[in-house]
């Protein structure tokens, strides 16, 4: 089987499309597909850590100052155009004749800026068509429609994809590394008796706003356990990483700062509640029954967060000011119990499963 996928990182998108397909793209190898990717260099990219996980890429480059103004004024209408980094018709016009070349089975597409324009300009190069989104906000010409939000129904898509379009909807299809479902039983296990010594913080991997030092100054005046372990874990684009290491260290307890970790089922598994945004580590945490105080920091978090909160598989903060001592007063085992059954951490076995039918 051949894939191409078509997926961006950037400090506006941030880094979780990029990496819930390097999880897909990891699966497809490990069952003898040829799989490539097709990005944009924006800044803060995430084009290298593609290439050092051993997948070959294909980089679009970005346009000029005066191109992007009149990109911009020739934009289509989605809400999230401006994150394509061109028009439409030129990213297809880029991307065709590196698909052409390739032929694939499968062309998998993970970004909120394309919709059924590039689809159907690129119709000819591929034979099946994959859409990976959360939104539900646009026009899809997919066979294959891939949706991991909590919650999500049918009828959602109903009008947005062909009659005939396969869907994989819900947060049992959530595209997790298969290190999640390896440190599932331990971290489950670890809490049948909850304790609170080891705050994990993790505001995404970009965090352009730098939410992450707004938590670790809320958290300052908090009285927590004498011998708790705070960890942020950040990427290594994010714009605020170096203030945020210095005021880690102005922190009265422990406070360390990872970068770029490879071992983050093991450090949720190890840890006893989160800090998080409601991105896509949402089902990382799920899987491992890992508590989490979780904000919205993307317009695109809301639906599952409301959903996820009305549930009581997290508690959700509706902004900052609010984080105070009362926001740790928290039922662990209610919520290990329920989020523990939103995510097994299969989805990506489960979605290529589907592919090879």
């Amino acid at each position: 089987m051949k894939v191409v996928i078509r997926v961006d990182a950037s400090l506006q998108i941030g880094t979780g499309h990029v990496m819930r397909c390097l999880t897909l793209a990891k699966t497809l190898k490990g069952q003898d597909a040829e799989v490539v990717f097709i990005c944009r260099e924006h800044q803060g990219n995430l084009i290298k850590r593609i290439q050092d996980e051993g997948f070959t890429i294909y980089p679009l480059p970005l346009l000029n100052r005066l191109d992007q103004i009149e990109n911009k004024a020739n934009s289509s209408s989605l809400f999230h155009a401006d994150w394509l980094g061109c028009a439409q018709q030129q990213d297809a016009e880029q991307c065709s004749p590196i698909i052409e070349s390739i032929k694939p089975d499968w062309l998998i597409v993970d970004h909120y800026a394309l919709d059924q324009t590039w689809h159907a300009l690129l119709k000819t190069t591929y034979k099946k068509l994959m859409v990976i989104d959360d939104l539900a906000d646009r026009q899809h010409l997919c066979n294959l429609l891939l949706d991991q939000t909590y919650g999500r129904k049918p009828v959602d898509y109903q009008h947005l994809v062909p009659e005939k379009c396969q869907m994989l909807l819900g947060s049992q299809y959530a595209l997790l590394r298969s290190e999640f479902a390896e440190w599932r039983d331990y971290s489950l296990k670890r809490r049948i008796q909850p304790e609170f010594k080891k705050l994990l913080i993790t505001m995404g991997g970009v965090d352009s706003d730098n939410v992450t030092c707004q938590v670790l100054e809320a958290i300052r005046h908090v009285q927590f356990p004498q011998d708790i372990e705070i960890t942020v874990v950040m990427g290594g684009t994010a714009p605020h990483l170096n203030e945020v290491k210095t005021q880690a260290n102005t922190m009265p307890h422990k406070t360390q700062v990872m970068v770029n970790v490879n071992n983050m089922a093991e450090r949720m598994a190890n840890a006893d509640l989160a800090i998080g945004a409601a991105g896509a580590t949402t089902w990382e945490r799920c899987c491992l029954g890992l508590p989490t105080i979780q904000m919205v920091i993307a317009d695109n978090q809301v639906f599952s967060a409301k959903k996820l909160s009305e549930d009581g598989v997290i508690k959700c903060l509706p902004n900052i000011s609010s984080l105070d001592a009362q926001t740790f007063d928290i039922d662990f085992k209610k919520i290990i119990k329920v989020s523990s059954l939103i995510c097994e951490g299969l989805g990506s076995n489960k979605v290529v499963g589907v592919m090879n039918e």
